[in-house]
């Protein structure tokens, strides 16, 4: 976790630090399904990027729905996976889809889609 935009730092500090736990305790992988974890659904990469943001504009916005489908968004409230509502327009937004994606792919959706509310939120400013 970092506070700022810059994703590809958390994701290489990320890399790194999996890949030195690795080294000492490698994780189950499958070919078919990739990662193995507890959760179902994480299976595949399991990576879940997301980022905080305000969006006070767009999410009161019809595209809003929209954008969040194209870009296989999920969005959360303030305080994570059980909270639907977000306080002060504060989203949690992370990419939907896991299984069957790399990293990088993951990592991308989130990024561009975030990228995308943001500039939805800056033309209803």
């Amino acid at each position: 976790m970092e506070s700022g935009a810059d994703v590809e730092g958390v994701f290489l500090r990320l890399a790194r630090a999996i890949g030195a736990i690795e080294k000492v305790v490698p994780f189950q992988h499958s070919a078919q399904l990739g990662y193995l974890s507890s959760c179902p659904s994480n299976l595949g990469t399991g990576m879940r990027a997301s980022v905080l943001v305000r969006l006070q504009k767009a999410s009161a916005h019809p595209s809003f729905k929209e954008t969040v489908e194209k870009w296989h968004l999920q969005t959360r409230g303030l305080y994570g996976e059980n909270s639907s509502a977000a306080e002060g327009c504060v989203f949690d937004i992370s990419n939907r889809r896991r299984l069957g994606r790399t990293e990088v792919e993951c990592i991308k959706e989130m990024y561009f889609g975030v990228k995308a509310l943001l500039e939805l939120e800056k033309g209803l400013l």
